[in-house]
Parts: structure tokens; C-alpha cells; sequence
């Protein structure tokens, strides 16, 4: 009787430590703790796929040899656009006309470049969003400030959480202005100013996106929750009716990688890329 009790002890032991829940963890002023190294490496295709579409596609380039950490990769899914349900983005016959016009520039002339190529930005929140490599993000957190810190082009966000307004409209720039807030244990980054110079997407992996103008009436919204204790669940909402004909959302896991580690993204320095294909264009 003795060794059957001992038994169901352990047994009831077991059990609870597996309907144990995670508790968030919070930094000294009380903020939920989204602080660390986080990545999104994701096989999942920008949009749903249409047949057409579905064929295999290879990099210009290989990226194989930049690939040089080992990152947890996200599970596949349908797409990162959510919302609409069928995973399109709702694009309006003007903007795809304007994108078509920008990428048929001749490729001797810059504007024919997006401002990832030309290391300004890759634009927010495209900062945010996987591409083939360099698919690192920190998090770092002060009383009254966040501070999204990306890999590719090495680009840091310092928002604040303070209440303040937005800059006057007449105050624009390729980024936005940023201001965060908590809603509950979910940090809302809302971004707004923009100077309609940017895309909304410069990476090959966003498909028919990529070129799509980011225009001064654009208005984003991301949404940032600690799920577990190695998950933050990332959302974006964009807005921006000259472009599309009702807002979309995408949504994607952030992996905790504490091992990863951000290398310098020196963009400019020792890059010839821009140079050359500049120089080819001409030829």
C-alpha cells in the first residue's frame, strides 16, 4: 500500500509539472520582458501562393555561405499575411502600376534600386521581416524606451513609450516616426510620418510586393507578445488606402536565440554591388 502511495505521489508530482504555466518575466519597471536575441528564419511563403506560383525559385545568388549560425526555424505556414484570409495582400491597380513603373527604370540610374540595395533602410516595418539571411533582431528595453535593434543594415529603432505625441505632420522621414504603448502584456508600436520615398517590402522573399511604394499616407501598427519563454508573436497592420483597397495584416513567430550573435552589417563600406550593377546598366 505503502509503494502504491509513493507511487501516485510521483504520478500527481509529474503531472503538475507538466500543467505548470509559464510565467512572464518582467523587467525592474514593471515592463513585460521582450529583452534578448531573437530570429525568424522562415521557410513560409510573403503571400499564399497561387499554382502559378508554386514552382520552385532559386536565389540569384547562393546565401549559403552567410548562413553561419545554426537559428531554430519557424514551422511552415500557408503565408505571413494573415488577413485577408485567402493570404493576398489587396493591392490597388495603381500601386502595382507604380511598382512596375519604378522597377522598369533602367538599371543604370539608382531609382531603379530599392533603399535596401542602396543601404538606407529596408523600412518599417519591412526591418522586421524574414529574408533569406541576416534575419537578426535585440530587443532592449530602458525605463520610457524599446529599442528594436535589427541585423540587416544594422538599423536600430529607439521608440518611445512615454505618452508623447506624434512629430507634426509636416515631419517626415523614410522610417516613420514611432511611438510604443502596452496594451495589456503586448507592446503596439504605431508609426506614422512617413516621406513616401520607401517600399513597403525590398526583398526578393516578399514577392510581388517588393516595389510596392510605402506612401506618405501609409499608418502601421505591430504588435509584439512574449508567448513562452522562446516565442514572441509579431503582427503588423498596414494601412495605407493610396496603395490598397482595405488594411492587411502579417504575423510571424520571433525565436529567442541567445547563441546568435549580430555581426557588423557594414552596408557601405567595401560594397561594390550597387557600383557594379550601376556600371553594367550603363554598358
Amino acid at each position: 500500500m505503502l509503494a502504491w502511495g509513493a507511487l501516485l505521489r510521483g504520478s500527481l508530482q509529474a503531472d503538475q509539472k507538466i500543467v505548470k504555466k509559464w510565467t512572464l518575466r518582467r523587467t525592474p519597471d514593471g515592463q513585460p520582458d521582450l529583452q534578448g536575441v531573437w530570429t525568424n528564419y522562415d521557410p513560409t511563403p510573403f503571400e499564399q501562393l497561387t499554382p502559378e506560383e508554386q514552382r520552385p525559385r532559386e536565389p540569384a545568388v547562393s546565401t549559403a555561405d552567410w548562413l553561419v549560425q545554426d537559428s531554430p526555424i519557424s514551422r511552415r505556414r500557408p503565408s505571413m499575411v494573415v488577413d485577408p484570409p485567402n493570404g493576398r495582400v489587396p493591392l490597388k491597380h495603381e500601386a502595382i502600376e507604380q511598382r512596375d513603373a519604378a522597377l522598369a527604370i533602367d538599371s543604370s540610374f539608382p531609382e531603379h534600386y530599392g533603399s535596401w540595395e542602396r543601404c538606407i533602410t529596408r523600412g518599417v516595418p519591412g526591418s522586421m521581416w524574414p529574408g533569406a539571411y541576416n534575419n537578426g533582431h535585440q530587443i532592449v528595453q530602458t525605463p520610457g524606451y524599446i529599442v528594436l535593434h535589427s541585423e540587416m543594415i544594422h538599423e536600430a529603432r529607439v521608440i518611445p513609450l512615454d505618452g508623447r505625441p506624434h512629430l507634426p505632420a509636416d515631419v517626415s522621414s523614410w522610417d516613420g516616426d514611432s511611438r510604443g504603448h502596452w496594451d495589456g502584456d503586448t507592446l503596439v508600436v504605431d508609426t506614422t510620418g512617413f516621406n513616401g520615398k520607401g517600399w513597403i517590402a525590398t526583398n526578393a522573399a516578399a514577392g510581388r510586393i517588393r516595389g510596392i511604394p510605402l506612401s506618405q499616407a501609409a499608418h502601421t501598427v505591430e504588435r509584439l507578445t512574449r508567448v513562452d519563454e522562446d516565442t514572441i508573436q509579431y503582427e503588423a497592420t498596414i494601412d495605407d488606402p493610396n496603395m490598397y483597397t482595405r488594411a492587411w495584416k502579417v504575423a510571424f513567430p520571433l525565436n529567442r536565440d541567445e547563441r546568435y550573435r549580430i555581426f557588423e552589417y557594414a552596408c557601405h563600406e567595401g560594397n561594390h554591388a550597387l557600383e557594379n550593377m550601376l556600371r553594367l546598366g550603363a554598358e
